[in-house]
């Protein structure tokens, strides 16, 4: 039998402050169920279904499991599952490196030493030498929730000058989704926002008693209808490499390549780097911003015009 609709959940608090993980995980596999069609995983199609995706008994079918373990698991109760199962679980949706973390984050939750989640980031001064001496490449350090804990000084000529904003205000999700300008600067927008929020849920899967982080969900859900769409879909992302075109009010249109360092002794934190291509029209919008010096800084993504 068809199971009836599920409608999109808001996210659901916990009485500390943080996600409640049993929800984040029914609903996580609710949609990777949602998203498989029974020609992707070979089996037969008996027509018209109630709701999208394959059946509960057709994915426990595929992982090796009986259909009241696989909807209790479904149902967010996560105790006792071996890894084994998780693992059959995982090939049978096809998820994804990041998204077999994210469930295993979810379903297994590891066992922390108590300490306060929401302790102020830390950034030691020698990364922060070292981000000084960087002069041409934008570069910046990323932590928990997306938070900006420091930067050099061409990332502020690039993103604009965070040295000027409340220190809750420097963070990813809250500039690409609530700031006007980090729309214009970003030409595939659309594309940042889905990166961020699948940062997001890969923190909130690592830390959902994480207060801070809940209740930047629960802001950015209130204030922004594409998080709120984005947030609701429980995909997963971690930060790796690639590429992003920006328009720059400055400079114009710059294609810029990015890498994620992630910091051995602080695995919350990561330093992005931002670099062009040698010799291309991009390579010389970025040596022209370094040559503005604090012109460039002080203009940033939210300048209009270039300094005089």
């Amino acid at each position: 039998m068809d199971e009836q609709p599920e409608s999109a959940q808001e996210p659901a608090a916990q009485s500390g402050g943080g996600l409640d993980r049993r929800a984040e995980l029914s609903e996580f596999l609710r949609t990777r169920r949602a998203r498989l069609k029974p020609e992707d995983v070979g089996l037969p199609d008996f027509g018209r279904r109630r709701v999208p995706g394959l059946r509960r008994e057709e994915l426990a079918q595929l992982a090796g499991v009986s259909v009241a373990y696989y909807t209790r698991l479904e149902q967010g109760n996560g105790r006792n599952v071996s890894a084994e199962v998780l693992d059959a679980i995982a090939r049978a949706l096809r998820l994804s490196d990041a998204e077999h973390a994210h469930l295993t984050h979810l379903a297994k939750p590891k066992q922390h030493k108590k300490k306060p989640v929401a302790r102020t980031q830390q950034v030691r001064p020698t990364l922060r030498h070292l981000l000084d001496s960087i002069e041409t490449v934008p570069a910046y350090i990323v932590g928990r929730r997306s938070d900006i804990l420091a930067w050099n000084r061409m990332a502020a000529a690039l993103f604009g000058d965070w040295a000027e904003l409340p220190a809750p205000e420097r963070n990813w999700a809250r500039l690409v989704f609530l700031r006007p300008e980090y729309h214009d600067l970003f030409v595939e927008w659309d594309r940042k926002a889905q990166d961020m929020v699948g940062y997001l849920r890969m923190d909130a899967g690592r830390h959902p008693d994480d207060p801070r982080l809940s209740a930047l969900v629960g802001e950015l859900s209130v204030k922004s209808e594409e998080f709120r769409r984005l947030w609701a879909a429980h995909d997963v992302k971690e930060k790796s490499f690639g590429v992003k075109r920006l328009r720059h009010p400055l400079v114009g249109d710059l294609t810029l390549s990015f890498e994620t360092f992630r910091l051995v002794d602080e695995a919350e934190q990561s330093l992005i780097t931002y670099h062009a291509e040698p010799d291309t029209p991009s390579a010389q919008a970025l040596r022209l911003l370094a040559s503005w010096g604090a012109d460039a800084t002080r203009a940033g993504a939210g300048s209009t015009a270039p300094p005089a």
